[in-house]
């Protein structure tokens, strides 16, 4: 005869073994999403491994005092350096962040005032077309508007195509960081007789300056390695230049011309060029890292 605690404690049994098992399913699953995210975790960066491994093996054997304070070699003579696409660069990366920055962070200032305001929203529109449109596009419009009326290629033309390519990613990155400062902050400064343009100089933008100084490296970063606004706008030179209404070389510039010429000289300097600019970029790329979690 079966009494009914027989059949309670059977059916506890059974309660127990579905209860097991589910865990045991539950884990299976945990594991088996964690290897699918390590695999495509791996699978991104492989890649990037491998690409600046040969860079670094092909790059970093031209690298000498010479390769950073000498001129480019004629063809078919050894040695040369790219110390004028160094200065270059410098040249142009310096206008644009001196022409970008202050009129990026004016107006994401701005957009924080007029968030909901209508003028506000097309502001931010055009910021984000802006930053969509393609980098060639932008070398044309430079050239269009500047080249052409100054009657030749310059630094300051291609200054002026890369700060349009920076604007949108300092100007939303100013905003955003912005939104995220208490409201009672511009308040009580304002209540103490704070004039307003002060109250904004001296207390909401400092209050902001990490987010804002995260936008300007993620801006440089952007445009450091760009080379089809140039192509229009800086053009190139073999010779040193510092001239800002004249031809310039820079590090992406000439690492498109010396790769693709015929000569193995030139071919070798892309490539130590090359491993100067990633490294660059690199470093940039973990300067806004710092910047992000010393933000957070």
């Amino acid at each position: 005869m079966i009494h009914k605690n027989d059949i309670k404690d059977a059916e506890d049994i059974e309660f127990d073994h579905y209860e097991e098992n589910q865990i045991k399913l539950r884990l299976l699953k945990d594991k088996l999403y964690k290897a699918v995210t390590w695999f495509f975790g791996l699978l991104v960066a492989v890649p990037l491994v491998f690409i600046l491994g040969f860079i670094v093996v092909k790059g970093i054997k031209v690298i000498n005092w010479g390769f950073f304070t000498s001129l480019p070699k004629p063809p078919g003579e050894v040695g040369g350096g790219v110390a004028n696409a160094i200065v270059g660069s410098m040249e142009i990366v310096g206008i644009a962040a001196i022409t970008a920055i202050p009129f990026g962070i004016a107006v994401g200032v701005f957009l924080y005032e007029y968030t909901n305001s209508k003028f506000g929203s097309v502001v931010r529109l055009c910021a984000e077309v802006l930053q969509g449109i393609p980098s060639i596009v932008i070398g044309i419009v430079a050239y269009l508007w500047i080249v052409i009326p100054l009657g030749g290629f310059s630094a300051l033309s291609a200054g002026f195509a890369l700060a349009l390519m920076m604007l949108p990613v300092i100007i939303r990155s100013t905003e955003e960081t912005l939104l995220l400062i208490s409201n009672e902050i511009k308040e009580a400064s304002m209540a103490l007789g704070v004039p307003y343009h002060k109250t904004i100089i001296k207390v909401i933008i400092p209050a902001g300056m990490s987010g804002i100084s995260t936008g300007v490296l993620l801006g440089l970063a952007r445009i450091v390695g760009e080379t089809a606004p140039l192509l229009f706008t800086a053009f190139g030179n073999p010779y040193m230049n510092v001239n800002l209404l004249k031809p310039v070389n820079a590090l992406p510039l000439l690492i498109f011309n010396y790769a693709t010429s015929p000569y193995l000289e030139w071919q070798e300097l892309a490539w130590g060029a090359s491993f100067v600019l990633i490294i660059f970029i690199l470093l940039l790329n973990i300067s806004t890292k710092v910047f992000i979690n010393h933000g957070r």
